[in-house]
């Protein structure tokens, strides 16, 4: 069993990849390249990274809905969704928020390598099992807030 703070460390590496990745290849490809190239440089670090991770998405009594396929999914705990557009948008927010929520997974990166500066979020379910929507955005909000602090 890892640490919590195993994970904020594992995002930190995440993050420092990444933007070092946006700053080597810039913005303009397209969302597939930034992800051939993060799994790349994450597997060079030692990090077991599998690509279009199916995850299993589940409702409020635990019944089993369907799936979604996560971008990147890192050492088994950390979900990244990656994209490649002028800027995120509420929708990128939305969708994320909907899938910790179902997909069960407390931890989620969202990057984006499409807009001029490196743009990436922080996402966690507070609560495992908690559906509430707004405690999943306050959380989500705390957990953005915390990781950018100095």
């Amino acid at each position: 069993m890892t640490s919590h703070s195993d994970i904020f460390v594992l995002c930190d590496r995440v993050r420092q990849t990444s933007y070092d990745l946006h700053v080597y290849h810039g913005n303009g490809h397209l969302e597939k390249v930034y992800e051939n190239a993060l799994v790349h440089r994450l597997r060079k670090q030692g990090l077991e990274v599998e690509q279009q991770k199916p995850l299993k998405v589940f409702d409020e009594d635990g019944t089993l809905l369907g799936e979604y396929f996560a971008d990147l999914f890192v050492d088994g705990r950390l979900i990244i969704e990656l994209k490649a557009c002028r800027a995120l948008a509420d929708e990128h927010t939305a969708q994320i928020l909907g899938y910790l929520k179902s997909s069960r997974v407390e931890h989620r990166l969202l990057i984006n390598f499409g807009s001029q500066k490196f743009q990436i979020q922080k996402f966690i379910l507070s609560q495992p099992g908690s559906h509430s929507a707004a405690g999943s955005i306050l959380s989500a909000l705390f957990a953005f807030l915390a990781f950018f602090r100095g």
